[in-house]
């Protein structure tokens, strides 16, 4: 029960996914979207934004691919 976890570690690998409105975006991004209409953004955890891609499978292939352990983000 007492064993220590490295939190800044486990943090380092974690990102998270998060469905975005393609509405909400930029005019260049709503034209590169096509006819999408959610996105979902992939973020570390200091909230910087890593990639934006057009499913949420895309998003958990390309976070374990990186050696990055996906969470949802609602």
């Amino acid at each position: 029960m007492n064993t220590k976890f490295d939190l800044a570690a486990m943090a380092a690998k974690t990102v998270y996914v998060k469905p975005i409105e393609v509405a909400d975006l930029s005019d260049e991004l709503r034209e590169q979207a096509g006819d999408l209409e959610q996105l979902f953004a992939v973020h570390n955890a200091k909230g910087e934004q890593l990639a934006l891609v057009a499913t949420n499978e895309m998003a958990v292939h390309l976070a374990l691919e990186n050696d990055m352990q996906p969470v949802a983000l609602h």
